[in-house]
């Protein structure tokens, strides 16, 4: 019999409110979620200890300021030297996967799941789940959603308050709502420091 687990993984509408796997495991996030987020940040140690149990992956270097939020915890890879800024949430019914030195700023949402546009599907508790990446070197702006299937590319940046809805190539600059490429990061993009403040 395909479980809703099962169907998740397959990239099929599932039901995530009256499963009891699936309940059972977003419980025992919030409850690990809560304790992250109850600690004090001087206890680094403690913290990046709960985080590496919750990650399905970790880099040996990386910072996540509280709050953080995320559904499953198990779904979220992340890289070398990650940084995530506060209040953050991953939705992470799909995977999400961070490259290296990834750096993601306050107020950002990664949500890998939807709801049908069909009234009566979406009103019987169906949704569906779409995996998230961004490859190496990205710089994402304060306030930015990042929503199901999205790609982003190696070196590229996302504006603040940007809702980005389509893949994204690699070294570019991004932003808007939704999310347009603004132009190709250049060699003159590198050697400047401090204009323009994402």
């Amino acid at each position: 019999m395909e479980t809703e687990k099962m169907k998740v993984l397959a990239g099929k509408l599932y039901d995530a409110n009256r499963d009891a796997e699936l309940l059972a495991e977003r419980a025992a996030c919030a409850d690990i979620t809560y304790r992250l987020n109850s600690l004090p940040p001087s206890r680094s140690e403690e913290r990046a200890g709960i985080l590496r149990g919750l990650l399905g992956k970790a880099g040996k270097c990386f910072t996540i300021i509280s709050p953080f939020f995320c559904d499953y915890g198990y779904n979220i890879e992340i890289g070398e030297n990650f940084f995530m800024n506060f209040n953050c949430v991953i939705l992470d019914a799909a995977k999400v996967r961070f490259g290296d030195n990834v750096f993601v700023a306050p107020n950002c949402g990664f949500y890998t799941a939807g709801h049908p546009l069909d009234v009566r599907r979406r009103n019987m508790g169906l949704e569906y789940a779409r995996p998230i990446r961004v490859g190496d070197n990205v710089w994402i702006g304060a306030h930015a959603c990042v929503l199901p299937g999205v790609d982003i590319g190696d070196n590229s940046v996302i504006g603040a308050g940007s809702v980005v809805t389509e893949s994204v190539p690699g070294g570019v600059l991004a932003a808007g709502n939704p999310c347009r490429i603004i132009r190709e990061l250049t060699a003159e993009d590198m050697a400047e420091c401090g204009k323009g403040g994402l």
